[in-house]
């Protein structure tokens, strides 16, 4: 924002953790060992970053046509180069590298006209993803200045993931005999069966027509129907990263997520190839310590997460080799000792997404 001739006094009404920047919010996301800023790839971490653009395309012509119209652009400029890129894709299947469904839930936002499907909860006041709204309080926070800059925005954490498609494998092959046995684990960890089916609703064996049904595929919950986690273990995945009606209040804590694969798909039984592979993870809000960080540390990354005692997120969690994964059951829980970390974090930013109009002044140089 200094580049664009926003001045000192007005940059310090922004938040602290975006004006810092992620690379110098790792201890607080969790971004150590090999996710350490000082691994990253890109330019994500130096100082050189100033704007992530995201090129979206109908088919891969006119993908190539409009980058080398960006590319062009840029090279005109005479003030700008890019430090990197990144090619994603909606895969065929719809699934990301491990092999799940990706994309199931999401959040509702109160005043687009689009009503919640059973489960889901109700639609999120607006101001808890763009500044200028009331938030889940009824009250309107106070907007960074300049107001025209910021009224309209939203501030956007970019994840660049890698998951580690091998260790996956092995791990579920190591503490799962059979095919069976290893997509039940497999499911353990996620919180749903890799077709998307919720364990909540589908406990014993995977039912694809769940997913197909957006009446019935998140309609659910924990306090009630599942409180002890005998279904959905209390550390599973998607029940750390929305608790539900577990926790209260979890409505200041909901972030608009968008991700989507990079590089090949490692065939089944292929050994590591290499090659990176992983998810390009967008998520947007209005306070980005209150909801993203908030997230990253108190539910994915805390081994105390809702009584728990020494665990992580399976999936996501910044884990060492230390930590472990609690699967409640009937007589005897049965507990996997020191998981490895299936994902790192190869890159990020905390961004600031303009309203339209702030775009528009951008574009004229005001």
């Amino acid at each position: 924002m200094r580049a664009l001739g926003v001045d000192e006094a007005s940059l310090q009404t922004f938040p602290e953790a975006f004006r810092a920047g992620m690379p110098a919010r790792a201890e607080e996301l969790g971004d150590r060992g090999a996710s350490d800023p000082a691994h990253w790839v890109g330019g994500l971490a130096g100082a050189d970053l100033h704007a992530l653009l995201l090129l979206f395309a109908t088919d891969i012509s006119e993908l190539e046509r409009r980058s080398k119209e960006i590319h062009s652009l840029i090279s005109e400029s005479g003030g700008a180069r890019i430090l990197s890129e990144l090619d994603v894709a909606i895969p065929a299947t719809g699934r990301e590298h491990f092999g799940y469904q990706d994309g199931i839930s999401r959040v509702y936002v109160e005043g687009t006209g689009m009503e919640p499907p059973p489960g889901c909860g109700p639609a999120v006041k607006p101001g808890e993803f763009v500044l200028g709204y009331p938030d889940e309080t009824s009250g309107l926070p106070a907007l960074p200045q300049p107001e025209w800059l910021s009224r309209n925005g939203s501030f956007v954490a970019y994840r660049r993931l890698y998951e580690d498609v091998t260790a996956f494998r092995e791990f579920l092959r190591l503490h799962a005999a059979g095919r069976e046995e290893q997509e039940l684990l497999a499911a353990k960890l996620m919180g749903r069966w890799r077709s998307g089916a919720p364990l909540v609703l589908a406990p014993d064996r995977d039912d694809p027509e769940l997913v197909a049904d957006p009446k019935r595929s998140n309609n659910f919950d924990y306090g009630q129907m599942d409180p002890r986690g005998l279904a959905c273990p209390i550390g599973a995945h998607i029940r750390r990263v929305n608790p539900r009606d577990t926790i209260s209040n979890i409505q200041r804590r909901r972030l608009i997520r968008g991700g989507l694969p990079y590089g090949p798909p490692l065939p089944d039984g292929a050994p590591d190839d290499g090659q990176d592979r992983g998810l390009a993870v967008f998520f947007g809000c209005a306070d980005l310590e209150r909801q993203f960080e908030f997230v990253q540390k108190e539910w994915i990354n805390s081994p105390k997460f809702l009584g728990l005692d020494h665990d992580k997120d399976p999936i996501a969690g910044d884990h060492d080799g230390t930590y472990d994964m609690t699967i409640q059951k009937k007589p005897l829980r049965k507990t996997l000792r020191g998981l490895p970390r299936f994902t790192r974090v190869r890159g990020g930013a905390y961004a600031f997404l303009p309203g339209l109009r702030a775009l528009r002044l951008l574009a004229e140089g005001r």
